[in-house]
């Protein structure tokens, strides 16, 4: 039986790239991840993979979304193991379409995936580059008998600083909209989400991120006004990122690396002292037999 694992480094040859006359983007068929997304002027505007911190580059966070209380969840009345933000991230999706502009990758439910997460699914990844805006489309679908639990996420991390000029400091989020609502934030167990909050640190609309913010781990926004956010320094070319499909939004980073995640969920982990079935953790999304649904994400490079 295959074996889930961390794959092995694959030279840049292995990766898709996709263009238009303002983006250049590679993908990794290894959890058909974004690995590079860069300018005309050749500036990459994600991690550089310090593995100082962290190596990973824009995992997708499948079949769930975090971690499960001691790596399991319970299903039926049966445990299951499941690694943290799933595993999808660990495989090799499939090449289904290939074109200057775009490139569709495909997962599917094998006897391996079957002995963490018994359901048959399909997870199809569609990137495209339109103009300045590389479009990432999730696609979950149930080709089972069963209702499927599930939840999503994305997870890229971005340069922290842009590459267009400003220091660190001078980098901002800011929301579609206000943001007063408190934040969750990591608990006691470690990758489990606390039960109390707290007080938002957006100003209005704008976050001033520190590395100290995230000396206690990610924050996590569950009551979430905007779907959309820009990323950069005020005067600058900066990054727009769209996430019209996903309620949720956690920011992470290692402090001291040089990439914030932003990261849209439909999902996230277990709440600390979690010992219910699936189907009660947080952002469970149910999917019935022959239906799918999707999560998009849209990054734009405006030039200001």
């Amino acid at each position: 039986m295959r074996v889930l694992s961390l794959p092995e480094a694959r030279l840049p040859e292995n990766r898709f790239v996709i263009r238009s006359a303002s983006l250049t983007a590679q993908i990794d068929p290894v959890g058909a991840e974004l690995w590079s997304l860069t300018d005309p002027q050749g500036r990459e505007m994600m991690t550089d993979a310090d593995p100082r911190w962290w190596t990973g580059h824009a995992p997708l966070l499948f079949p769930f979304v975090g971690r499960s209380r001691e790596d399991v969840y319970r299903l039926g009345g049966h445990a299951f193991p499941m690694p943290q933000h799933g595993f999808a991230r660990r495989e090799c999706f499939a090449l289904e379409e290939q074109a200057a502009d775009h490139v569709l990758l495909r997962l599917e439910a094998d006897a391996a995936t079957r002995t963490l997460y018994p359901f048959d699914f399909r997870l199809d990844m569609r990137f495209a580059i339109e103009g300045a805006t590389l479009r990432m489309t999730a696609t979950v679908g149930n080709r089972g008998e069963a209702r499927m639990p599930f939840s999503f996420g994305y997870h890229p991390a971005f340069a922290w600083p842009l590459p267009f000029g400003g220091a660190v400091e001078d980098h901002r989020i800011v929301f579609e909209k206000p943001e007063p609502a408190p934040i969750r934030r990591v608990g006691a167990e470690p990758g489990l989400i606390a039960r109390d909050s707290q007080a938002s640190p957006v100003e209005g609309d704008t976050l001033a991120p520190t590395y100290a913010m995230f000396e206690g781990d990610a924050l996590i926004w569950d009551d979430l006004a905007s779907r959309s956010l820009t990323w950069g320094v005020p005067g600058q070319p900066h990054l727009k990122i769209d996430f019209p499909d996903t309620p949720w939004l956690g920011l992470w980073q290692k402090p001291g690396a040089h990439y914030l995640c932003v990261e849209p969920w439909a999902g996230m982990a277990d709440p600390v002292g979690f010992d219910g079935d699936v189907w009660d953790k947080p952002g469970i999304m149910a999917l019935l037999p022959g239906d799918s649904r999707s999560f998009r994400m849209d990054v734009t490079l405006v030039a200001d």
